[in-house]
């Protein structure tokens, strides 16, 4: 298992409210416990099979039981598989899964808009609103990887990750759809994490139809806009190693 997040600062166990801002998603409607554990046990469900995994494992089981029965039964369905499958089996298939076709990509921005410049500006967005959440992401992985985001939201600020995850639903029914294709036993997973989600409507069908429709944009200009604009990215230097691991 990957730690992808680096604590900028000591945090208090329940941080001061920031200035409130309208809000363009419904709330959650379980408790702040269950939606944490629900993501904590996605986000290293998700990763890649591990020793180190496979070790927590027996934890990650005991935190399933303890979930309502719709959200526990899907990601224990999970455990048990890779529990009951031969190790090399599940590590192919998950590389095939997920390293092989970009149908399954985990990170969330790729949907919106694939390998473009709107894609480098939404992955400093990504990181920004980490940092407002008290955390740095490490150089393991990009912002916008859903295992990142649910790390971050179960561990550090649940607003900010919950709202990352809405404004990036069509990325999260677009992932659902194509392990479903595939008949992953992943799919468990996204559909555990979906059903700690507002039902999909609106805006946010809207932009899951479309992208079904056409697919992600197709731009050969990199994420150059990653640093184009000094105001989107405070931090160029810092986040310079990302425009090199992307290309």
């Amino acid at each position: 298992m990957k730690q992808w997040l680096g604590l900028l600062g000591r945090r208090p166990a329940q941080a001061a409210p920031t200035a409130s801002k309208p809000r363009r998603h419904p709330a959650p409607s379980l408790d702040s416990r269950t939606l944490r554990t629900v993501w904590q046990v996605t986000s290293l469900l998700l990763d890649y099979p591990s020793d180190e995994l496979y070790e927590a494992l027996p934890t990650i089981r005991r935190a399933c039981v303890g979930l309502p029965t719709e959200l526990g039964e899907p990601l224990l369905r999970l455990v048990r598989y890779l529990d009951e499958t031969d190790l090399h089996t599940v590590r192919s298939t998950y590389v095939d899964t997920f390293d092989t076709t970009r149908k399954c990509a985990l990170h969330l921005t790729y949907y919106s808009f694939g390998d473009t410049r709107k894609r480098g500006i939404a992955l400093v967005q990504f990181k920004q609103a980490f940092r407002r959440g008290g955390v740095e992401v490490t150089e393991d992985e990009l912002p916008d990887h859903l295992s990142v985001v649910l790390e971050f939201g179960a561990t550090a600020d649940l607003d900010i990750a919950w709202r990352l995850l809405n404004d990036n639903r069509a990325g999260v029914e677009l992932l659902q759809l194509g392990l479903d294709a595939k008949r992953s036993p992943w799919s468990d997973a996204v559909t555990a994490l979906r059903l700690t989600l507002p039902t999909l409507s609106g805006t946010q069908l809207e932009a899951v139809q479309k992208l079904l429709a056409e697919g992600p944009p197709n731009e050969d200009v990199g994420l150059d806009a990653y640093s184009l604009d000094p105001q989107l990215n405070p931090h160029p230097a810092a986040d310079a190693d990302f425009e090199g691991a992307l290309r």
